[in-house]
């Protein structure tokens, strides 16, 4: 049976800029722009403003600039961002925040070569930024370089030991690396400092996949308690118990799973073959074939539909 697998995706973490004081004379717009609650629409706005009227120079200046670039990556214009963080460095070559910001736009454009110079360089000039660190291991580990990206989230987490997204990564590198043990002592940490739907789903992904199913569904649990409508914790532990022969139980997560998520192939496909294995041919045969317009190339759907004489 083919599953989809809900994995979670190595993160460019935020990089939030080295808050600049926000002297009284800065105004709402300054205090806004450099803020770090703000929103990216907030973000962009303000420091917009910060820039047009021309209220702030130097290092500032720079702030604002590499804060709007901040805002402008969250929204995912990138080539806008760019443009801000190559002017924040401009005003200020030593900034290492607009170093770091600037990776983290290059790593979003796959140009990871560039990304990791840039962190490179943030780290030379703040070799205690263990965001930085953590950046630098994403884009290693999106080149390939898994031993790099361990070494970095070690830097990482030696440098900020509440840094969740940094154990989750180095957790993920584990898991890619078959390090069972290692993966599930920095998930459990990850877990530990920020628990969420994806740090449990990430640790069932283990457990799942070294044959602990009651441990990988009980996770799968937790993270449908913290997210309740959310697709991806239903179907992780429908498969889990398809897996066990638990065919009703199975069922009902798929059920609520495409409730949730109603475009998911692999839940239509499960949701058939559990249907198939209860009897419920008709119920099956429709299943099936949703999955097979979804996903026309599905092998699992049609075999199973020629078997049951349904193509």
């Amino acid at each position: 049976m083919r599953v989809q697998l809900s994995l979670m995706a190595l993160l460019a973490v935020l990089a939030t800029t080295a808050p600049v004081a926000a002297a009284a004379e800065g105004g709402p717009a300054w205090e806004t722009c450099v803020g770090l609650t703000a929103t990216p629409d907030e973000r962009v706005k303000a420091c917009s403003t910060v820039i047009d009227t021309k209220s702030e120079s130097g290092k500032r200046l720079a702030g604002a600039y590499c804060n709007r670039g901040h805002g402008l990556t969250e929204k995912r214009d990138l080539d806008a961002a760019l443009s801000d963080l190559d002017e924040a460095i401009r005003l200020d070559p030593d900034y290492a925040c607009a170093y770091n910001n600037r990776g983290r736009v290059y790593s979003f454009k796959r140009d990871y070569d560039r990304a990791i110079a840039d962190y490179d360089q943030a780290i030379k000039l703040d070799p205690s930024m263990a965001l930085a660190y953590s950046n630098r291991g994403e884009s290693r580990y999106n080149k390939g370089d898994l031993d790099g990206a361990v070494a970095d989230f070690d830097a990482a987490i030696k440098r900020n030991p509440k840094s969740a997204t940094a154990y989750a990564n180095r957790g993920y590198v584990y898991a890619r690396k078959h390090d069972t043990t290692h993966a599930l002592a920095d998930f459990s940490m990850r877990i530990k400092l920020a628990p969420d739907l994806i740090a449990y789903i990430d640790r069932g992904n283990v457990y799942r996949d070294s044959e602990q199913l009651d441990r990988a569904a009980a996770d799968y649990g937790e993270a449908i308690r913290l997210a309740p409508t959310d697709a991806r914790g239903w179907r992780n532990r429908g498969m889990i118990r398809l897996y066990q022969g638990d065919n009703k139980g199975g069922l009902a997560d798929y059920d609520k799973a495409l409730q949730y998520d109603p475009s998911d192939v692999f839940s239509w496909n499960n949701r058939g073959q559990a249907k198939l294995r209860l009897g419920d041919k008709p119920g099956a045969i429709a299943d099936l074939r949703k999955a097979l317009e979804l996903k026309p190339g599905l092998e699992s759907a049609r075999d199973a539909l020629q078997k049951l004489g349904a193509l």
